[in-house]
């Protein structure tokens, strides 16, 4: 269930993927010794800034990733983004090197199909309805099936780049263009899910370590066309919901295996709770947990794939996230207000330091603790609106 045992004595890991996630799993890893490596499709990436050393390369390239490996090396081998020569990364397990948390999770889940038939055909997880198409009569024809309103996305995305809301038969020419804009990989296939109804969506954060599963408080999140807004935690639910939700948690990460921390993402309804995707790493809506628990999820993630021990993971006060978005793309740009969100108390604020804005990229987030959920998430609000993004020379 968990693969073979990993070494703690692991000294050098290899990122794939190096943006703001990455960039926190780079610091938790060096604070344990760990040598580290960070790797992007584009140069002056997040995680590249802070790594001992880093690499440009396309990772759909699966010579080019075999040929960085080899050179480097490293002990583990640590997918942080969807867009990778999957394929290759299996046969390089299969040579002897350690793919986290293991490289047929990361081929599984790399595409919504596949994590998809896993939940819903082979382990039985309640989801939404849904249907797959590879051209635009196909989706016109799934669409027919599912009916409206229903969800369109490519089979391979992230942040949810590419993902639209189905109102009626005349918006599906819409939304295919909107997926094969926002798709990765040059796949054309997209998934058509139901429209579920729901009170809430969470993200429950599952960690698989030497010490066994263990599931973080509950993370409440608000999404806008896909990608997230804020997240805050503990989000509120009753003891039914958590043992139901744990219990599809612990079955789709005992399905995918290795150790390593995963995000799985659920929908409470009423009488409820819906499988909808999960990611074999840290979650975005789960940079909440730097100012709420006494291991962040990065930290968890480190320390379980190094094969250390987790005892417990411990939430120490509600707190929230909140974004910072931005809105033309431009390289010439600074980010401005930091020293006014800072005022707002117990918050902090991490400013990514990616090399340009691109519409809709996350640039900066502020996190806020309090005595509330309610609390914090106005906090953040507040810090991460004294923020702002100034282009060329605007004062």
């Amino acid at each position: 269930m968990y693969g073979a045992p990993l070494s703690p004595h692991a000294r050098k890991i290899m990122l794939l993927g190096s943006g703001e996630l990455g960039k926190e799993v780079v610091l938790e890893a060096q604070r344990l010794g760990i040598e580290t490596v960070a790797v992007d499709r584009y140069s002056d990436a997040p995680a590249m800034q802070v790594a001992h050393r880093s690499y440009c390369i396309d990772m759909l390239d699966g010579r080019a990733l075999r040929e960085l490996i080899e050179r480097e090396k490293p002990e583990l081998i640590v997918p942080e983004i969807e867009a990778i020569a999957t394929d290759e990364l299996v046969k390089l397990e299969q040579e002897g090197y350690r793919v986290i948390p293991t490289a047929g999770a990361s081929r599984l889940t790399m595409d919504r199909e596949g994590i998809r038939r896993l939940a819903s055909e082979t382990l039985g997880l309640p989801t939404a309805r849904y249907a797959f198409a590879d051209s635009l009569d196909e989706l016109k024809e799934a669409v027919k099936t599912v009916g409206t309103p229903c969800v369109i996305k490519p089979i391979m995305s992230s942040s949810g780049k590419g993902q639209t809301v189905c109102r009626t038969p005349e918006g599906v020419e819409i939304s295919w263009n909107a997926a094969m804009e926002g798709g990765r990989a040059k796949k054309t296939r997209v998934i058509v899910e139901e429209f579920i109804s729901f009170e809430s969506e969470i993200t429950l954060l599952t960690v698989r370590s030497v010490s066994g599963t263990a599931f973080c408080a509950p993370v409440g999140h608000i999404q806008k066309e896909g990608d997230y807004i804020e997240s805050w935690q503990p989000h509120p639910m009753t003891t039914e919901q958590i043992r139901e939700a744990q219990e599809i948690a612990r079955k789709v990460t005992d399905a995918l295996g290795g150790y390593g921390l995963y995000g799985v993402e659920l929908f409470l309804g009423k009488d409820k709770v819906i499988f909808s995707e999960v990611s074999p790493r840290p979650h975005d809506t789960g940079m909440v947990t730097m100012a709420t628990q006494d291991l962040s999820e990065f930290a968890l993630h480190v320390r379980a794939i190094l094969g250390f021990p987790i005892p417990a993971v411990r939430l120490l006060t509600p707190g929230a996230s909140h974004t910072l978005k931005a809105w033309e793309a431009r390289k010439d740009y600074r980010i401005e207000g930091v020293a006014a969100a800072l005022e707002v108390p117990h918050t902090q604020v991490r400013v990514f330091g990616k090399p340009e804005t691109k519409i809709g990229r996350r640039m900066a987030v502020a996190l806020s603790s309090a005595e509330t959920v309610e609390q914090a998430r106005k906090q953040a609000k507040e810090a991460a609106e004294r923020l702002s993004i100034v282009y060329g020379d605007e004062e």
